[in-house]
Order: structure tokens, then C-alpha cells, then sequence
């Protein structure tokens, strides 16, 4: 162990290199609700490429596993350490590189968060359109998980926004794919390849990401109905009805008022209203012109009521800016208020009364509770799970994930795999692609020496 704590020092300098008692609690786990928490033997932070190459080689010569963590905000438990292995923090790797206004592009390390990121391109009028509930995620975590967020119904997940990457393969190899470029058809795509690979095949040092321009003008719209099901019957002709949303999010009756009272909203729907109203739809809608805004916000409410929504709501700037906030942190309320699991199910927005139908008979059959919210625009919903006995969970998670599948979905829509659904995967999954993903992680990490034990055992 001194041996290999004096490597790991020359590789990035002792004043980096963590062991024992010295390692922060907070390095042991993420912020699943389920995951085990362990601490690792070593905790390094390297300032570059090179020491990441360093520090990889120096594993590889010792069999040791590593693990990489950005800012430790994920929900799959893909960045708790492996007993006597390594973490890599990029916490020190967190400069943007580049802001090119001219390709409208970033160029970051991975420890870049999304907050500082958002600060860089308003100075250039751009945004980089991934919009997570939590701010302080790094790139890095996102393109582990390919993460979504409220805006992916119209300007899509991270993997649209990756051009291209560094990476430090597990022998300490570097490998660049990709650039600034917007299309290529040269090879294998070895940066898509890695967004969402959690960690398992390389560690991504250096992202080239893409922007867009930043809307001028936005305005949140909030529309009561009678029912669920009356929310998802009205998502698929206002996602393509010419208006293209920023955002339309579900919330359901209990998640609603979790949120109103954890954030002192005040929305102004009657009580008659909110009484009648299971379900309600967030809508957001942005312009560079205010006039095109107006028009289109008349438009959309005019929709809404075509569509059964008991009212409609163009809410204040302030209390629209909170409940997009509220919505965007719905889970640590969820956390807050005890729930035992959630889960990130997504399904084509077409099947999502039959997903919450299918959830809704779960609870009931377990004695649980499930309630939630999700981006209702891209079929992604999240559920929190309310039942402590781990058995009875454990039936309600197999249930909500066969019941996703069985409706053309898939299990996680943008938290990952990690270690947390891990099993269910391996269940639910199709076995051959399941052994394929097998075979190109052992082209990648031959030892299985990074992440051991996330997405695949």
C-alpha cells in the first residue's frame, strides 16, 4: 500500500492523494437511495490528461479498480468505490477550455459543472441545452449517464450535444474521437460509444460539447386536469403541434403539492380547481422575440383547453421560475419526504397511461405508495417508491421495470444502470445484447479494472 501511495504522489502530488480516515465521507456513495456506501483505499485528483494517464497505469501495474467520480450527484450508485481500489475525482479538472462562438461549441474537462458551464456561454449569447434538476452535475457524470433533463423534448439528451472526446483508456492509453465538427462517417464513433457507458470502458477527460443559441424570452404555462391519463392524451399533439415546447412535464396530485409547499408557490388556481385536478402539465416555452412568444403561449393556452385542461395558468415570471426549479429538484423532495426508491422508467409517449396505470396496481397489490412526476414530453417518468420492507420494494421495482419493457420502454431513461438497477437489468434485458456489451468492455478494459461491478458484473 505505501508503495502504491508513493506512485500515485509522483503522479499528481501527495497533497492529492487521500487515504483512510482522511477520505471525506461524501466519497463513499452518490445520492441513490439504495445504494451501499463504501470508502475507497485511495482517492486521487489529478489536474490533467497526463495524470489520469498516470494514475491508470499505475492501477493497471497493481490490479487495482478505479472509479471515477465527477460531482458525486448521480442516482445509480456508479461512482461508489470499489473496496481497496481507486477513485478518481475530476474535481480539480474543472476548467472550460474554450467557448468557440463562431462553431458554437464548448470545450471542457469533465469536472466542469453545469452551472459554470451556463455562466461561460451567456456571455456569448449561447446555452448548452442539457438542463439538469441539479446544477452542480458535471459534464463528466453526464455523459457517464447520458443525461436528459426538462429540455431533452426538444433539444434532445446529452448524447446529441458530445462532438467529440478525450479519453484514458484503462492501460493508461489517450484516445481522441470526434471534434468540431457537427457529422462524420469515418469509422466507429468511439465518443458516442462512451456516453453512457457509466465509467466501464474509459474515463473522458476532455469533452467538445455542442451549443445553441440562448432564447431571449421564456414563459412557463401550468395546466390543471381531471386525470393522469387526460395529461398524456394531450402531450403527443402539443409536442408536435409546430409550438415545440422547451418542456412539458407532469406532475401528479401528491407531487404537486409536495412541491407548492417545499417551495411557498403561489400559483393562483382556485381551490375548486385544485381539488378537481389528478394531474397537472408544465409547460415551457421559449423565443428570441417577445412578440413570437405572446403568439404562441395565446396558442398554446387555446390548445390546452381543446384538450381538456380544466384552466390554464400563464404563470408570473417569479412563481414560474420557482416551480420550474421546484420541478427540476422534485427529487430531493421525494428524498425529504422518506421515499425508499426511485425509479427513471422511460416508455414512447404513447404508453405512459399504461405505465402509471401498471404502477399505480403495483402500489395497491404491495401496500405501497408511488408518486411522481416526469418529462411526460419524452416519455421519461419518475417514480417515487414509498414502501420500507425490502421485499415487498423489491416486487414493486420488478414490476414497474417489466411493466416499461413490456411497453416497448427501456429501464432507466437517464439516471444509468450503475450499480443500484444493476439486477434488474441482467433480468429484464435481452441476454445477447446483454453479452455483446460483455465482449466491447472487455476490448476496452481487458482486467476489468474500471468500475467493476456497475452495469455489468
Amino acid at each position: 500500500m505505501a508503495d502504491t501511495e508513493a506512485l500515485l504522489a509522483s503522479a499528481v502530488g501527495a497533497r492529492h492523494v487521500l487515504t483512510g480516515v482522511a477520505v471525506p465521507r461524501e466519497y463513499a456513495g452518490d445520492e441513490s437511495l439504495a445504494g451501499v456506501r463504501q470508502a475507497p483505499a485511495y482517492l486521487v485528483r489529478p489536474a490533467g490528461t497526463g495524470e489520469v494517464a498516470d494514475v491508470l497505469r499505475i492501477a493497471a501495474e497493481a490490479r487495482l479498480p478505479v472509479t471515477a467520480r465527477g460531482s458525486g450527484t448521480g442516482m445509480s450508485g456508479a461512482c461508489v468505490p470499489c473496496p481497496g481500489g481507486i477513485t478518481v475525482s475530476f474535481e480539480r479538472m474543472n476548467r472550460v477550455l474554450d467557448v468557440d462562438a463562431v462553431n458554437h461549441v464548448a470545450v471542457v474537462q469533465p469536472g466542469v459543472t453545469l452551472d459554470m458551464l451556463d455562466r461561460h456561454t451567456a456571455e456569448h449569447g449561447l446555452c448548452y441545452p442539457v438542463r439538469l434538476g441539479e446544477p452542480s452535475a458535471s459534464v463528466g457524470g453526464t455523459i457517464a449517464t447520458n443525461a436528459g433533463g426538462m429540455h431533452a423534448v426538444r433539444h434532445g439528451v446529452t448524447r446529441h450535444h458530445v462532438l467529440g472526446v478525450e479519453a484514458v483508456l484503462a492501460s493508461g492509453a489517450t484516445v481522441r474521437s470526434g471534434g468540431r465538427y457537427v457529422k462524420t462517417s469515418t469509422g466507429y464513433d468511439l465518443a458516442q460509444l462512451l456516453v453512457g457507458s457509466e465509467g466501464t470502458l474509459a474515463l473522458v477527460t476532455e469533452a467538445t460539447l455542442r451549443l445553441r443559441p440562448r432564447a431571449a424570452y421564456s414563459t412557463c404555462v401550468l395546466a390543471p386536469f381531471a386525470s393522469a391519463e387526460d395529461v398524456f392524451r394531450a402531450v403527443p399533439p402539443l409536442a408536435g403541434g409546430g409550438l415545440e415546447p422547451a418542456a412539458l412535464e407532469y406532475v401528479d396530485l401528491l407531487a404537486m403539492a409536495a412541491m407548492a409547499d417545499g417551495s411557498a408557490l403561489g400559483l393562483g388556481i382556485p381551490p375548486a380547481v385544485r381539488q378537481a385536478a389528478l394531474g397537472y402539465l408544465l409547460v415551457v416555452l421559449e423565443d428570441h422575440s417577445a412578440e413570437r412568444l405572446e403568439e404562441d403561449v395565446e396558442a398554446l393556452g387555446e390548445q390546452l383547453l381543446a384538450l381538456g385542461a380544466a384552466d390554464v395558468y400563464v404563470l408570473p415570471p417569479g412563481a414560474g421560475h420557482r416551480l420550474v426549479e421546484a420541478r427540476e429538484r422534485a427529487f430531493w423532495t421525494a428524498k425529504a419526504a422518506g421515499a425508499d426508491e426511485l425509479v427513471d422508467i422511460v416508455v414512447p409517449r404513447g404508453e405512459l397511461p399504461g405505465l402509471l396505470d401498471a404502477a399505480q396496481a403495483a402500489a395497491e397489490d404491495t401496500g405501497s405508495l408511488v408518486t411522481g412526476c416526469g418529462h411526460a414530453g419524452d416519455g421519461n417518468v419518475h417514480l417515487s417508491v414509498f414502501q420500507p420492507d425490502p421485499i415487498r420494494r423489491d416486487e414493486v421495482l420488478r414490476r414497474l421495470f417489466r411493466a416499461g419493457l413490456e411497453r416497448g420502454g427501456a429501464i432507466s431513461g437517464e439516471h444509468g444502470i450503475g450499480r443500484v438497477k444493476k439486477a434488474y437489468f441482467q433480468q429484464f434485458e435481452d441476454p445477447a445484447k446483454v453479452e455483446l456489451m460483455r465482449r466491447i468492455k472487455y476490448a476496452f478494459d481487458p482486467d476489468g479494472l474500471l468500475s467493476p461491478g456497475v452495469l455489468l458484473d
